[in-house]
């Protein structure tokens, strides 16, 4: 396969740095589109000549809008706030730590097959730091708001889960958290083979801000691609009471295929892809601005 340029080792600490910084940069641009995807996706099944809770995105974000306001679509974002450094640091920093074991002095230039590799173990790891804070964002965005509220906000879900079930309620849906994040080598190899790609048509042989950009919110709509149907069963259960489904992703898949069938392993589709772009393009912005000042 074709060669991924690398002008220098990969950095692990600059990356874990660089990571945080572009997570931030991606939750502070996408977390509206993001309530709207798990609101969707976890609205139940309607009655029987009844219409569902919400028609589509445009109905949900205006019902959010006119029964919350603005604030309803940042609801529970400190979790992902507070977890995002670590998440992203964390993926970063594995990305960077993978390359680095391909690379045998400074001007070693990956294959794309080395930059996928690295890239879902890199996935895997940051799925396995993401899950507490998943779990309590989900519940937060999807608490009713009318009736007694059961979470107050991120410490108070924390703590209220970990003393109905412990570390294991915390980290309840990892499984589907791996499935989902797995993608994520298609995710880098996308983004370096356009940045690549930017490089060879640039006189100068340089990106810029607009190829990052391009790169970044084009990888985050291949990665997503892919990794929607199994979000939507970790947001289904993540969300439901303690003991709805015995088998964890399994029950989920099994109930709604029986009950919606495959079209609902896609459901919250369109939001999940309209906020792919801008805050996967927001990460890689954040990363390469970091990257700068750290090299600089």
């Amino acid at each position: 396969m074709a060669a991924a340029t690398a002008d220098h080792k990969a950095n692990p600490v600059k990356s874990f740095i660089a990571g945080g910084f572009g997570g931030i940069c991606s939750v502070l641009t996408g977390y509206p589109l993001d309530t709207i995807k798990v609101r969707l996706q976890t609205m139940p099944l309607p009655a029987a000549g009844q219409p569902p809770k919400y028609k589509g995105i445009i109905d949900c974000a205006v019902k959010t809008f006119s029964t919350e306001g603005v604030r309803g679509f940042y609801r529970g974002i400190s979790a992902p706030l507070v977890g995002v450094t670590p998440i992203y640091a964390v993926d970063f920093a594995v990305y960077a730590a993978g390359k680095r074991l391909f690379q045998t002095d400074e001007h070693v230039k990956l294959t794309y097959t080395q930059i996928f590799i690295a890239g879902v173990g890199a996935g895997i790891c940051s799925a396995l730091v993401t899950v507490p804070s998943d779990r309590i964002k989900v519940l937060l965005q999807t608490q009713p708001v009318t009736g007694p509220v059961m979470y107050s906000g991120t410490l108070d879900t924390a703590i209220k889960l970990y003393r109905q079930g412990g570390l294991r309620s915390l980290f309840k849906g990892t499984c589907a958290c791996v499935l989902r994040d797995s993608p994520t080598g298609v995710y880098f190899v996308v983004y370096e083979g356009l940045q690549d790609l930017a490089r060879r048509r640039s006189t100068t042989g340089q990106i810029t801000p607009t190829s990052t950009i391009f790169a970044g919110g084009t990888a985050g709509i291949a990665f997503w691609s892919l990794a929607v149907p199994f979000d939507v069963l970790k947001s289904r259960l993540q969300s439901a009471p303690e003991g709805t489904y015995t088998h964890g992703i399994r029950s989920v898949f099994r109930e709604l295929m029986a009950t919606e069938g495959p079209k609902a392993l896609y459901r919250g589709v369109l939001p999940i892809l309209i906020r792919a772009f801008p805050s996967t393009a927001a990460v890689f912005v954040g990363v390469e601005l970091a990257n700068d000042v750290l090299n600089s």
